[in-house]
C-alpha cells in the first residue's frame, strides 16, 4: 500500500470526513430554515477544533454496529446545550459513513487517475524505442512466432488505459435519506439537502438515496479490481522476462532492491511481487463487494458492514501497485541482445512455420512442414543457422531462391501487423 494514502484514509481521516458531512448538513438546513441563523458556523467553531477521541470512537463501535453511532453522540455532546437538537438532524447512521467513504475515496481516485496517466506516458515511451525490437512470442508458456516489445508494452498500455477510462467514469454520490431513506418527517426538503449536500462536498447527487441500492460500491470495486489485473499483468509479464535463462528484461536496479536474504547473487523481481500481491487482495476484495450487492430491505444487515474495509483496502492497494507500475515501466532495464537470443534458441526453429509456408508450393504442405522441422532440429543440435541447413537438405538446395530462404529466416522480417499495432495503439492512448 502507498504509505502516504494510509496516512491520509487512517481514523483520523474518517473522523474528519464525518464531521465534514455533518457540518455541511446543518449548513444546507441552516439555508432552508430548519436551522436558526449562525447555528451551523457556531457548531463549526465549537467541533472544528475540539478533541474528538478516536480511541473511544472505535470502542463505541462495538455496541452500536458502525462509526457513526459514538462519532455522533462524542462530538454532540461537545456542542452547546442550545444546539444539540440541531446535530445530525434528519441523517441516519449509513448517511454519515457512506459520504464520509465517498469524501475519502474523492482525492484517492484522483491519485489513481495520475498514477495511471504517467504510467501512460512510460509507456508510450517504451513503444516508441522498441516498436521494432524483436523478441519471442510464446503462447502457453512456449516459443511460438516472433513479435516485438512494442506490441508487448502496447497491450499493457492498453489494459491500463481501458482501466483509467472505466475509473473515471466512476461516480462518487452523496448519501442522505435518513432512517428509512424517505427523509422522513421533512418531506421534501430531504431531497433538496441531499442535492445541496453534494453540491457543498463536492459528490455527485444521486437518483435516489441508495442504502440498499449499492450500484455505486459494484461500479467503484470492479472498476479498482480491473485496475489492479492490468497491473498484474504487467507484473507477470515482467517477472516471467525476468528469470535467469530468459533475461530480457529487469526490473529498474536501487540499492537493496531485489536481494535474498541467503543468495546473493539473485536479484528478485520484488516489485512484480508487490504488484502481484496487492491484485491478488484486490481480487478478493472484490469479491466481498459484489457479494453485497443484493442488501435486505431498507438496511443491510451485515452486508454494508462488510464493505468498509474492503472498499477503502481497495483503493489503498491499487494506488501502492501504481506506485510501483510507474516506476517499474519508467525504469525498465530491456535487452534487446538477449531477446535475439532467444529468437535462436530453437536453431531457428522459431521460423518453421514461414519456411513452411514458402516451401509448400514446390514440395508440398505435408512434406514442408517436414523438412522445416528436421532442418530445425539439425541446426539446434549441430548449432548452425538454420537458413544454412536449409539450403544444404537435399529437398531445397536448387529448388527455392536462397534469398527468399534467408528472409524465411529472419524473425526481423516476420512480426506481421507488429509496427502498425503500436501506431495504433499510440493514437488511441492519446485521444485522451
Amino acid at each position: 500500500m502507498s504509505q502516504r494514502a494510509v496516512a491520509e484514509c487512517d481514523d483520523a481521516a474518517m473522523v474528519r470526513a464525518m464531521l465534514a458531512f455533518e457540518l455541511a448538513l446543518a449548513e444546507v438546513q441552516e439555508a432552508s430554515g430548519a436551522v436558526p441563523d449562525g447555528v451551523s458556523q457556531q457548531m463549526r467553531e465549537q467541533l472544528e477544533h475540539a478533541h474528538l477521541s478516536v480511541a473511544e470512537i472505535a470502542e463505541g463501535i462495538a455496541s452500536g454496529g458502525n462509526v457513526a453511532i459514538p462519532f455522533v453522540k462524542q462530538s454532540r455532546a461537545l456542542l452547546a446545550d442550545e444546539h444539540k437538537r440541531y446535530w445530525h438532524q434528519g441523517a441516519t447512521s449509513q448517511d454519515v459513513v457512506d459520504s464520509a467513504l465517498m469524501l475519502l475515496l474523492k482525492p484517492r481516485l484522483a491519485a489513481l487517475d495520475k498514477l495511471l496517466l504517467r504510467c501512460r506516458s512510460a509507456a508510450l515511451k517504451l513503444m516508441d524505442t522498441h516498436i521494432g525490437t524483436p523478441m519471442v512470442g510464446r503462447t502457453l508458456m512456449q516459443q511460438a512466432l516472433p513479435i516485438t516489445f512494442g506490441v508487448k508494452v502496447a497491450h499493457w498500455a492498453i489494459g491500463l488505459e481501458q482501466s483509467r477510462r472505466r475509473l473515471d467514469e466512476v461516480e462518487l454520490p452523496v448519501q442522505f435519506g435518513g432512517a428509512v431513506g424517505v427523509h422522513s418527517g421533512w418531506e421534501t426538503l430531504g431531497l433538496e439537502w441531499m442535492d445541496a449536500l453534494a453540491e457543498r462536498l463536492g459528490l455527485v447527487v444521486p437518483v435516489l438515496p441508495w442504502h440498499t441500492d449499492r450500484y455505486p460500491i459494484h461500479a467503484l470495486g470492479t472498476a479498482l479490481d480491473a485496475v489492479a489485473g492490468a497491473a498484474e499483468k504487467i507484473a507477470l509479464d515482467v517477472a516471467l522476462l525476468t528469470q535467469t535463462e530468459v533475461g530480457e528484461v529487469a526490473e529498474p536496479s536501487a540499492p537493496g532492491m531485489g536481494e535474498s536474504s541467503s543468495m546473493p547473487h539473485k536479484r528478485n523481481p520484488v516489485r512484480s511481487a508487490l504488484i502481484r500481491g496487492a491484485a491478488r487482495q484486490v481480487h478478493g476484495h472484490t469479491s466481498v463487494l459484489i457479494n453485497a450487492v443484493a442488501q435486505p430491505l431498507e438496511r443491510g444487515l451485515g452486508e454494508w458492514h462488510a464493505e468498509w474495509a474492503p472498499l477503502m483496502e481497495s483503493a489503498l492497494l491499487v494506488e501502492g501497485a501504481l506506485e510501483q507500475v510507474a516506476t517499474l515501466l519508467e525504469g525498465l532495464e530491456i535487452y534487446p541482445d538477449h531477446m535475439q537470443r532467444n529468437l535462436a534458441a530453437t536453431g531457428g526453429g522459431i521460423m518453421a512455420e514461414p519456411v513452411a509456408r514458402l516451401l509448400a508450393p514446390t514440395l508440398g504442405v505435408e512434406r514442408a512442414k517436414a523438412v522445416s522441422a528436421e532442418a530445425a532440429e539439425t541446426s539446434r543440435r549441430e548449432a548452425r543457422p538454420y537458413s544454412e541447413v536449409l539450403a544444404e537438405h537435399h529437398d531445397v538446395k536448387g529448388n527455392v531462391d536462397t534469398d527468399a530462404l534467408c528472409n524465411a529466416c529472419d524473425p526481423a522480417l516476420y512480426l506481421g501487423s507488429g509496427a502498425v499495432q503500436v501506431m495504433r495503439a499510440k493514437k488511441w492512448l492519446e485521444m485522451h
